[in-house]
């Protein structure tokens, strides 16, 4: 599938009382998850599992929306059937405004498996002390994803949009050569670049003082040939 997905969530904006509710994360986690959640090791709170969760289900909602944009969201349908969560992302905590990369190497991320009806999707998961970003794909290799978290100083939704797009603009251009590039919405409100020889998908998100971004770099080396 020709696709992308991402989100990102601030951790320093969420409401961890809120959270631990049932009337709340009942809405967000399936029961499978919840009886799920004392088989992890790794010491992730509760209020962490659910806003991964959360990022997980959001980017592979935003994947699958792309071709089918009749799809309604349905956190609790979209079920994480395997998480894998190292120990050492707990260590994961050094200060960083701006993380950016093409696949994840060694990075200790979070990996899972992910089912929306018949259809099966993989994560993978940066979480730390600041932030929970996640990017979904329909294939389990990763080394084609080109990905990019982000700072910023003003919260507000303006520059959060204008500063998720110059964001990723400037690692394209880098990477392709090309200083043209503009990201747009296509017929179906899903955001795209776009030139005289470019259109493939990007994902764009943020929340709070961060912003993230995903796109497949084999789409745009094939397509910029």
């Amino acid at each position: 599938m020709h696709s992308t997905g991402n989100d990102i969530v601030a951790l320093n904006a969420i409401d961890i009382i809120r959270t631990k509710q049932p009337r709340f994360y009942s809405k967000i986690l399936a029961a499978s998850e919840i009886a799920a959640y004392n088989q992890y090791e790794a010491g992730i709170t509760f209020e962490n599992f659910v806003w991964l969760s959360w990022s997980i289900k959001e980017s592979a909602y935003k994947y699958l929306q792309r071709n089918n944009p009749n799809l309604v969201f349905s956190p609790t349908r979209c079920i994480v059937t395997k998480l894998e969560i190292p120990t050492i992302y707990l260590s994961n905590n050094e200060p960083a405004t701006v993380l950016q990369g093409t696949g994840f190497g060694n990075k200790p991320v979070v990996k899972s498996i992910i089912t929306v009806g018949g259809r099966t999707l993989y994560s993978r998961s940066i979480v730390n002390s600041d932030f929970i970003f996640s990017v979904v794909n329909e294939d389990n290799n990763f080394d084609d994803t080109g990905w990019g978290v982000k700072r910023i100083d003003d919260p507000n939704a303006d520059t959060q949009s204008a500063e998720v797009r110059s964001f990723l603009l400037e690692k394209l251009k880098n990477d392709l050569y090309l200083n043209d590039l503009q990201i747009a919405k296509n017929d179906r409100g899903c955001p795209v670049l776009v030139n005289a020889e470019i259109d493939i998908p990007v994902s764009l998100a943020h929340h709070g003082h961060w912003v993230s971004y995903s796109y497949q770099t084999t789409s745009a080396l094939q397509l910029s040939l």
